[in-house]
């Protein structure tokens, strides 16, 4: 495949167009404006519909139009503005809608900065809408991923009738590196049984998230857990490195990974057995292969751009009485001296109780 230099940004709008993305609806804010700026030119070309909308509340209000009539909608935002959406989304995980949301995370609370940062980890995963759900979170660590995610992104939305996070960072939405655009590597879904196109000829469906019952209102929530279920035996993603023989594993997601898997790199060759484990699904989280990991290995370091987000998560999975924290709110990435000097500080504290 051809390689050309690449946006973050300009990869996840063109990929969103080449995975069948009919309607966007967004409204700009930094760092992921190019998202919408790229696909208003080239949507309308296409017979494809863009709006750009008076609000964030508007714009996810929206895609459960498009997406209750069939279609596939996106948006795009950043953090206080995907704020902004979360009313929707809860809804559209109650009406089980296929929404694609492209977050590129600048630092918080509040307005806070346009500096990239790692800090709405828990807005995604966890979510700040009301209610039982879950929304699928892909994390791309390069250009290349937020090609391949975005396509992903698209099918398991379909696939699974869920709302899907692409959760990037001001850092990956800025940066340009070589990557290949590719074509739409999967199947289709029908989506035929469920789609709202009018009842003439056949009898009328309905989509909505008030139950009248309290019965119905529990039947349809267990009906959802089990699809999330079925999504988290089936669509975890992770990258592992050097975890065979590790006494210590660095847990890292998204751009910084990047710089853990260089700084492990380089502290396997001054001779420190350290491993490096990057969950590229963040709901649903592996879980499961962190556990099997912490049988052997006693020692976690989590890195991430906030001030401690992701760890939660790992300190469940590992079950693990000292799991480290690196990080900061925003800004310069964590550099490889730094993650080497904290590798080398856990370790010590390992080797010398094992004297």
């Amino acid at each position: 495949m051809k390689q050309e230099l690449i946006k973050g940004n300009i990869a996840i709008a063109q990929s969103a167009f080449d995975a069948g993305c009919d309607s966007y609806f967004g409204y700009p804010i930094t760092p992921q404006t190019e998202i919408g700026e790229y696909l208003s030119r080239i949507m309308p070309k296409n017979n494809r519909a863009y709006v750009c909308c008076e609000s964030e509340i508007a714009s996810i209000n929206m895609c459960i139009g498009a997406a209750a009539s069939g279609g596939h909608p996106m948006t795009s935002s950043a953090s206080c503005a995907i704020a902004l959406m979360q009313e929707g989304l809860s809804y559209a995980c109650a009406q089980e809608l296929p929404i694609v949301i492209a977050s590129v995370m600048r630092a918080g609370p509040g307005l806070g900065n346009i500096y990239p940062s790692q800090a709405d980890y828990n807005q995604a995963v966890k979510g700040g809408g009301n209610g039982d759900y879950h929304i699928i979170v892909l994390a791309p660590s390069n250009v290349q991923e937020c090609i391949n995610f975005t396509h992903k992104a698209f099918y398991l939305a379909q696939k699974y009738r869920n709302p899907v996070f692409i959760l990037a960072d001001g850092l990956l939405g800025q940066m340009m590196e070589p990557a290949s655009f590719i074509e739409h590597p999967y199947e289709k879904i029908d989506n035929s049984s469920w789609v709202l196109t009018g009842a003439k000829g056949r009898s009328s469906k309905f989509i909505r998230s008030l139950s009248e019952k309290e019965a119905q209102h529990n039947e349809h929530v267990y009906k959802l857990f089990e699809k999330y279920k079925k999504i988290e035996e089936n669509e975890v993603m992770y990258d592992e490195n050097f975890t065979d023989d590790a006494d210590l594993i660095v847990v890292s997601f998204g751009s910084l990974s990047r710089n853990v898997k260089a700084a492990v790199k380089e502290a396997r060759r001054q001779g420190l057995k350290v491993g490096s484990f990057t969950p590229k699904t963040l709901y649903p989280f592996p879980t499961q292969r962190l556990r099997e990991l912490s049988r052997r290995t006693k020692k976690f370091i989590v890195a991430e751009m906030n001030m401690g987000q992701m760890i939660n998560d790992v300190i469940v999975a590992t079950r693990c009485e000292d799991v480290r924290h690196i990080g900061r709110p925003a800004g310069n990435w964590l550099d490889i001296d730094e993650i080497i000097g904290e590798i080398k500080t856990t370790l010590g504290d390992v080797y010398a109780a094992s004297i």
